[in-house]
C-alpha cells in the first residue's frame, strides 16, 4: 500500500500499528528464529548422519586445513561454533562477537561452491539440491547484517516522516 492511495482512517491506522509492531518486534523475531536455525541444525552435526550438510562440511574444512583436521575432529568444532552463534543470538548477549563468528562461519558455508563445483552445480546458475542449500544462506548474511545494525541499539523505524528526519541527521 502507498502512502498515497486512498484509505479508510480506520484501514490507515490499523495498518500503521501493523507496521509499528513489525518494526519494533521484527528484529528480535528474527534474531530468536536465526537463534533457533543455529542451535539447532549446529546440534545435528554433534550426531553423525543426521546432518545433511556434514560431509559437505567436513571436506570443506579439510580443504582449508590441508587435511590438517579430520571429520572427527572438524564436525564437532564445527557444531559447537554453530550452536555459539544460536545461544548467542537467543540470549542477545555478546551480540558483536556472535555476528562476527556467524560472518566467518556463513564465508565456510559459501566456499563449497568454488571448491566442489561439481557437487554444487548442475550447470552455470543451476545449483543441485546441495548448492541450494548453500545459496539460501545469503538470506543468513542479510539477517546478521540487519541484527548488526541494531548492537549500538540501532532501531528498524516504521513512521515514514520520523526516518526521514533520521535520514536528514545522519547526512
Amino acid at each position: 500500500m502507498k502512502a498515497d492511495e486512498p484509505v479508510s482512517p480506520p484501514v490507515r491506522r490499523a495498518d500503521a500499528r501493523i507496521v509499528a509492531w513489525m518494526a519494533d518486534h521484527g528484529p528480535d523475531c528474527l534474531r530468536l528464529a536465526l537463534g533457533v536455525v543455529f542451535l539447532w541444525f549446529g546440534f545435528l552435526k554433534y550426531f553423525p548422519d543426521l546432518s545433511t550438510a556434514e560431509l559437505l562440511a567436513a571436506r570443506t574444512i579439510s580443504v582449508l586445513t590441508a587435511g590438517h583436521m579430520p571429520p572427527a575432529i572438524s564436525l564437532p568444532v564445527l557444531a559447537t561454533w554453530e550452536c555459539a552463534i544460536g545461544l548467542g543470538l537467543l540470549t542477545g548477549r555478546l551480540m558483536r562477537v556472535t555476528l562476527f563468528l556467524l560472518f566467518a562461519q556463513m564465508i565456510g558455508t559459501l566456499l563449497p561452491l568454488a571448491f566442489f563445483p561439481d557437487d554444487t552445480w548442475k550447470h552455470p546458475f543451476v545449483p543441485t539440491l546441495a548448492g541450494q542449500y548453500i545459496i539460501k544462506n545469503i538470506v543468513l548474511i542479510s539477517a546478521g547484517i540487519l541484527l548488526g545494525a541494531t548492537v549500538r541499539g540501532g532501531k528498524v523505524i516504521a513512521d515514514p516522516k520520523a526516518a526521514q528526519t533520521a535520514e536528514r541527521i545522519k547526512e
